[in-house]
């Protein structure tokens, strides 16, 4: 008997190298590595007035929490989350056992996806904040294509990312957002299986920077276009806020955007794991940010003591999804 496959098939099919983890997996048939096959799943979709004033300024952004993820970290706010994951038993594909996949997210489509997008633009949002966007890139690509969106468009990530995936977003992204985790292999292996972030960070952001260059903003404050670099300041790691800020004076402009974050708060199997179990003390952030000053970066935003909070987390509940 002859079988012919049909062109939505043979798409479907294609194994997964979008991300750095190269898992190879059939999204069509299984999820990969981060969790997820090739339908768009979202776990909220409304304003967020927590990102740094430039991105939620006074109307907020416009945040759509995507599920799913390439990185595994042992801190993730959402690693007990009902709404994103749950602990797998078997791997799937080429994906590895005992990673995190969704669980009660909504399956959206491209056309419910671009309704939700009009949903946050009539609410008044800055812009459309893509937050964990990686996995989904090539889809985000051909729907950004359909969508002219009368507002910025946000690529928030973890800066684990493919550059040839990223030149995907070219024209169609207006503001990168993304986390230099970690400058050293060990911890970034130790705490988000991933011993080549650094390696993959880097050149992501420079790709980012090449498309959308720093950041401007409007005359309100609100950023319009351009590159902001976050760094979470974890206890007992502050030297690798110093090296990662230290390669992006070395290789960035002196205006780059960056933010130094305050905000952790031990989650998951983090609780259980010296010295990240606890929270940054005072002296430690304090140690980063004079260091930071002292590299020269005109631009940058700093959290005080009460941004470790878990009031800041949002609340995965479908809010705004089901459109």
């Amino acid at each position: 008997m002859n079988f012919r496959v049909s062109a939505k098939e043979r798409r479907n099919s294609v194994k997964c190298n979008i991300c750095p983890r190269n898992c190879s997996a059939d999204r069509g048939s299984g999820v990969g590595f981060c969790g997820v096959g090739n339908e768009y799943v979202v776990a909220r979709a409304a304003p967020h007035f927590w990102e740094e004033p430039c991105i939620s300024g006074k109307r907020g952004s416009g945040a759509i929490f995507f599920c799913g993820c390439n990185l595994k970290c042992v801190f993730c706010q959402n690693y007990d989350s009902p709404y994103l994951f749950y602990p797998m038993t078997r791997p799937h594909g080429a994906s590895r056992s005992g990673l995190l996949t969704l669980s009660a997210g909504r399956q959206v489509s491209e056309e419910q996806l671009m309704r939700i997008f009009d949903s946050l633009v009539e609410q008044g949002v800055n812009n459309i904040n893509l937050v964990t966007p990686t996995h989904y890139a090539p889809m985000l690509a051909k729907t950004l294509e359909k969508y002219r969106s009368p507002v910025p468009i946000v690529y928030n990530s973890s800066g684990y990312e493919s550059v040839e995936t990223l030149k995907m977003l070219d024209g169609l992204v207006d503001i990168y957002l993304p986390d230099i985790k970690y400058f050293d292999p060990a911890p970034a292996k130790k705490y988000s299986g991933a011993e080549d972030y650094f390696n993959c960070a880097s050149k992501a952001v420079l790709e980012m920077q090449r498309q959308v260059g720093t950041l401007t903003l409007g005359e309100d404050g609100v950023a319009k276009r351009g590159l902001i670099i976050r760094h979470l300041v974890m206890p007992g790691n502050v030297s690798q806020a110093i090296k990662v800020f230290t390669w992006v004076s070395e290789n960035l402009p002196p205006d780059t955007y960056i933010s130094l974050m305050r905000q952790y708060v031990p989650y998951g199997k983090a609780k259980e794991m010296p010295p990240i179990d606890r929270r940054l003390t005072s002296r430690e952030y304090a140690i980063a940010k004079q260091r930071i000053l002292a590299l020269g970066f005109e631009n940058c935003y700093f959290q005080g003591k009460d941004a470790a909070e878990e009031i800041f987390i949002p609340d995965f509940g479908l809010q705004g999804v089901d459109l």
